[in-house]
């Protein structure tokens, strides 16, 4: 199955592009945990007892979860659908969607407590000095300067991932792409919770510290609430759940101009990266043409890639109750 990667999604063959955007987008997931990587362990050698730093570096933790979920995911849903999977593995994806999205909520729940608390306590967190090649010099400079390594290697990835998320309608990707973005802001506010202390704001800590919660709080709730509704199969939306996704108003005006179909419900869920479209229609005069309904399968599956499982059946009327009685 390893051949297959990155050409196909399940049954799925992707065009050029996406073969293209999906082989620069794990390369720039390989990329983001290394970076992150070095992040995660430079801030743990510098942090001591500041809550901004703390708080930073979990976040830093947590941003190696997408990239991990996106590598995964990919990989499983290239396989082929197969006896145990007819409808192939696309759901991988918003697994994967999920549990990076609990994953960020929970511990900007934790965050928050603990950051509150420390503020509610007048936790005044000291900043020493240290020693490197025989100078002295104040701590959190080495906290700033690493902030500032982790702050902007993840906006530019950021930014980099963002189109091919929406090439290849990765919602972790996008995700991923979101909170590397984001990124600068948590360094912004580590460094001047560290900056704080050292003018002699004890407060300026915790508060730092709390912004950084309350950022990874709104990511994980508003991930959490995209990643149920699509295993809920609402309406395929696009890649940043902003809007009704274009492609579902396109199937409806083609279907709108057949003159053969007097009525239509068409029905279109995401199932990862690509779409699984159900269509019922009313015939004109009640009479079935097959070649016609070949035809708009074969019609509907050139609009594009994503539509990927596609049903058309007649029945008699579209009213409820009725809906099933195919012709």
């Amino acid at each position: 199955m390893t051949s297959r990667v990155g050409a196909y999604f399940g049954s799925t063959e992707l065009p050029g592009e996406q073969q293209a955007a999906l082989r620069r987008a794990r390369r720039l997931e390989w990329i983001s945990l290394a970076y992150l990587g070095t992040g995660v362990v430079l801030v743990a050698l510098v942090m001591g007892s500041s809550q901004a730093m703390k708080a930073a570096w979990i976040e830093d933790m947590l941003s190696l979860i997408p990239p991990i979920a996106f590598l995964v995911a990919t990989r499983a849903a290239a396989r082929h659908p197969d006896r145990d999977y007819p409808f192939g593995r696309h759901r991988s994806v918003a697994v994967g969607h999920l549990v990076a999205s609990v994953a960020l909520l929970t511990m900007g729940v934790f965050l928050l407590y603990d950051s509150g608390s420390g503020l509610l306590t007048a936790d005044h967190p000291p900043i020493g000095t240290m020693q490197l090649f025989g100078r002295t010099f104040w701590a959190g400079w080495p906290m700033v300067a690493v902030m500032v390594y982790t702050g902007i290697g993840p906006v530019v990835l950021g930014r980099m991932k963002v189109p091919l998320a929406e090439q290849l309608h990765d919602k972790v990707l996008h995700a991923d792409a979101d909170m590397n973005k984001a990124d600068w802001m948590t360094s912004g506010g580590a460094i001047l919770g560290v900056l704080g202390i050292g003018i002699g704001l004890w407060w300026a800590d915790a508060a730092a510290a709390l912004f950084i919660a309350a950022s990874i709080l709104r990511d994980g709730w508003g991930n959490v609430q995209h990643a149920v509704t699509g295993l809920m199969d609402r309406t395929a939306r696009t890649v940043d759940d902003a809007a009704e996704h274009p492609l579902v108003g396109r199937v409806e005006d083609y279907l709108d101009s057949r003159p053969w179909v007097r009525a239509h419900d068409t029905r279109v869920r995401d199932m990862g990266h690509v779409f699984h479209v159900e269509v019922r229609f009313v015939p004109v005069g009640g009479t079935v043409d097959m070649a016609r309904i070949h035809q708009t399968v074969e019609d509907l599956r050139a609009m594009d890639w994503k539509l990927d499982d596609i049903t058309v059946a007649p029945v008699r009327s579209l009213a409820e109750g009725e809906a099933d009685q195919q012709v």
